[in-house]
C-alpha cells in the first residue's frame, strides 16, 4: 500500500482542524453543445477512472497517528456514487454558474469514499453545459490534478504548459548535486574541496530560505478584512483574460508571465482595500505563492510536490508600472534567496519525523490564530491545446482554489489554449465584493496591456 506524505496529510489536519474549512480544490470545464444524457456520460467516466487509480481507492487511517494514512483500493467502488447533475436556474449565466460552484465546493468530500466527484451542471446560456471535477487537496497540488483530469478528455492527455515550469526543466536530482571526482589521485584534494564547497554552498542557501519563509509566517500582518475567521459558505467569481496580453506584457517590461499576472492582482486587490475605507500598507499582502518542484517524470504521479514563496505584493503602491516593477523584483529576490529550496528541504525533513509527531504538531499549529498570510496566488499551467470530452469542445476551464487558516480571498490561475483564466474563491460573508475583485484583475491587465504598447513605442522612438 502507498502512505500518503506527511506534506499531503497536512491538509486532512487543516481540514479537521476547522469545520468550516473545505480542503478540496477544483476545475469546471464549460463545453459547447447539448449535454450529454447522464447514463452516457456515466457510462464514459466508468470507463475511463480505471486509468487513475487514486479515483478507486480510499484512506485508511491509524488509530491515535500511529502510522500515516494509507491508500487502498475501495472494494465497493461505484463510479455513479461520485457523479451528480444538477440543472442551473433560467438565465444559465456566470453568475448562477458561480453560484453553484460555490455551494458545490463548500462541501465536503466523504472520506469513506475515493476523494473525488463529478457535477453535471446543465442549463448554461448558450448552449452549453459543464463539468465540476473536484478533488481533495491531500491527493494532488494543482499539476497533478490537472494531468488527472485530462485523462478524463478524450485524448487521455496530451501537452501542458506544466513542461515549461523551472522544475520541469530542471534534470532530475536525488539530492545534492556533487562535482564528479578525478580518478587521478593527485586531483582528489580539489575534488574533495570543491564538492565540499558546493554541498555547503547549497545548504546554507536552503538555510537561508528556510529562515525566510519562518520569519515571514511569524510576521504578523496588519489587521484587515481580507485575514480572519471564515465561516462555511463560499462565494466564487472570475476573471478572464487573453494569454497573448500577458505574454505581450511580459516581453514589453523583460517580466515574467506571472509577474504580470501577480501585478494585476496587486492592482485588484489594492482597489478593493480603499473601497473598504482601509488603507494599503508596505505588509498589508502577504501572499502565499506555491511553486511547483515537480520533475517532468512525476506528472502522473497523484500527489503534492510544492513549495512556497511568501512575497509582499505591493498594494502600497499606486503606479501599475511600479507595482509590475515591485512584483517582480520581490519575486527575484525571493527565488534568489532560496525560498523555494527552502521549503523544500522543510517537506523533506518532516519526512524523517515519526508521523504522530508531525500529525499532532500540525493539529495544534492550525488552531492558532493565522496573522502573517493574508492572500493566496497560485498559477497552475494548463492544457496547452484545446481538449474534447465525449466529443464535445471544451471551451474554458475555470480553476477553483479553497481557503483555510484565516485567509478570507484565493486566487487560482489556469492557462488554457489561449485563454488565462483567474478562479477566485472568498469567504461568503466578508467577500461580498468578490465580482470587484475579479473586475480589477482584468482591468489590471488591460492597464499594463496599455502601458507595453506605450512602452514599446517609446523603446523604438
Amino acid at each position: 500500500m502507498e502512505h500518503l506524505s506527511a506534506f499531503d496529510a497536512t491538509f486532512l489536519e487543516v481540514e479537521d482542524s476547522d469545520p468550516h474549512v473545505s480542503l478540496a480544490i477544483g476545475s469546471v470545464s464549460i463545453i459547447e453543445g447539448p449535454a450529454p444524457s447522464y447514463e452516457e456520460f456515466v457510462s464514459t467516466f466508468a470507463e475511463r477512472a480505471p486509468q487513475i487509480p487514486r479515483c478507486r481507492q480510499v484512506l485508511r487511517t491509524h488509530p491515535l497517528d500511529l502510522g500515516s494514512p494509507e491508500w487502498a483500493d475501495d472494494p465497493h467502488f461505484d463510479v455513479s456514487r461520485h457523479l451528480h447533475r444538477l440543472a442551473l436556474p433560467h438565465p444559465g449565466d456566470d453568475a448562477a454558474l458561480f453560484e453553484m460552484v460555490a455551494s458545490v465546493m463548500e462541501r465536503r468530500l466523504d472520506r469513506e469514499r475515493p476523494l473525488w466527484e463529478c457535477w453535471i451542471f446543465e442549463g448554461l446560456s448558450e448552449d452549453r453545459w459543464a463539468v465540476l471535477t473536484k478533488v481533495h487537496h491531500c491527493m494532488a497540488d494543482g499539476i497533478a490534478t490537472t494531468q488527472i483530469l485530462a485523462k478524463f478528455s478524450d485524448s487521455g492527455g496530451g501537452d501542458s504548459f506544466a513542461t515549461a515550469i523551472r522544475a520541469a526543466k530542471e534534470p532530475v536530482r536525488h539530492g545534492l548535486d556533487f562535482p564528479k571526482i578525478s580518478l587521478n589521485p593527485a586531483n582528489w584534494v580539489g575534488g574533495i574541496g570543491r564538492s565540499a564547497f558546493a554541498a555547503a554552498a547549497a545548504l546554507e542557501h536552503m538555510v537561508m530560505g528556510a529562515a525566510e519563509l519562518t520569519a515571514g509566517v511569524l510576521s504578523a500582518a496588519p489587521d484587515s478584512s481580507l485575514n480572519g475567521p471564515v465561516k462555511s459558505l463560499r462565494r466564487y467569481s472570475v476573471a478572464r483574460v487573453r494569454l497573448a496580453d500577458l505574454q505581450k506584457v511580459a516581453r514589453a517590461f523583460g517580466v515574467t508571465l506571472n509577474d504580470v499576472a501577480l501585478a494585476a492582482i496587486t492592482d485588484s486587490y489594492r482597489k478593493i482595500l480603499l473601497e473598504r475605507g482601509e488603507r494599503p500598507g508596505h505588509n498589508s499582502l502577504r501572499t502565499l505563492v506555491p511553486v511547483s518542484v515537480r520533475a517532468t517524470n512525476h506528472f502522473n504521479m497523484a500527489d503534492n510536490q510544492v513549495s512556497a514563496m511568501l512575497p509582499l505584493l505591493p498594494v502600497d503602491e499606486a503606479d501599475p508600472l511600479k507595482q509590475l516593477q515591485l512584483v517582480h523584483s520581490r519575486l527575484t529576490r525571493a527565488k534568489a534567496s532560496g525560498q523555494r529550496e527552502g521549503g523544500t528541504a522543510l517537506t523533506a525533513a518532516a519526512k524523517n519525523v515519526p508521523f504522530a509527531f508531525t500529525a499532532w504538531a500540525i493539529r495544534l499549529l492550525s488552531r492558532l490564530p493565522q496573522k502573517a498570510v493574508v492572500a493566496v496566488a497560485t498559477n497552475v499551467p494548463g492544457p496547452r491545446y484545446g481538449q474534447k470530452l465525449m466529443g464535445r469542445r471544451v471551451l474554458e476551464i475555470l480553476p477553483i482554489p479553497p481557503i483555510a487558516l484565516n485567509v478570507r480571498t484565493a486566487v487560482a490561475m489556469l492557462s488554457y489554449a489561449d485563454q488565462f483564466i483567474f478562479g477566485i474563491t472568498a469567504d461568503y460573508d466578508t467577500a461580498p465584493d468578490i465580482d470587484a475583485l475579479a473586475a480589477g484583475i482584468e482591468d489590471g491587465v488591460a492597464h499594463l496591456v496599455e502601458a507595453s504598447g506605450t512602452h514599446r513605442g517609446s523603446a523604438r522612438s
